[in-house]
């Protein structure tokens, strides 16, 4: 049988103006449902995928229809803030405020790591 290899999936892009963070999700979830562990990283304005307020996420239809999962698994997410005021964050999800050099251990650990 095949070692399992860790993932460090990062987002670093606004979901407010792309798509691709929540198509990087979207991926995360698949790759999730395999054996490897995944920490998924959201940096600056990503952590937006994870706002109260999500009115302004571009695909905000298919976001709602993934975030329960990531819920129910307790898929983990570190997030490292910008300068600024922060989002209020929801609830029940697997969270760990971190810094850069937490995501650079992050990575170090990793595996694999797959940036958006």
């Amino acid at each position: 049988m095949a070692a399992t290899a860790s993932i460090a999936l990062i987002i670093r892009e606004d979901p407010r103006t792309s798509a691709r963070p929540v198509e990087a999700l979207r991926i995360a979830l698949g790759l999730a449902a395999g054996e490897n562990p995944i920490t998924v990283i959201l940096m600056g304005q990503a952590v937006q995928l994870l706002a109260e307020e999500t009115d302004e996420v571009v695909d905000i239809e298919i976001l709602e229809k993934y975030l329960p999962s990531f819920e129910h698994l307790q898929i983990p997410f570190l997030l490292v803030f910008s300068s600024g005021p922060a989002p209020e964050l929801q609830e029940g999800f697997a969270i760990t405020v971190g810094s850069s050099e937490s995501v650079r251990k992050a990575m170090a650990e990793a595996d694999r790591v797959l940036v958006f």
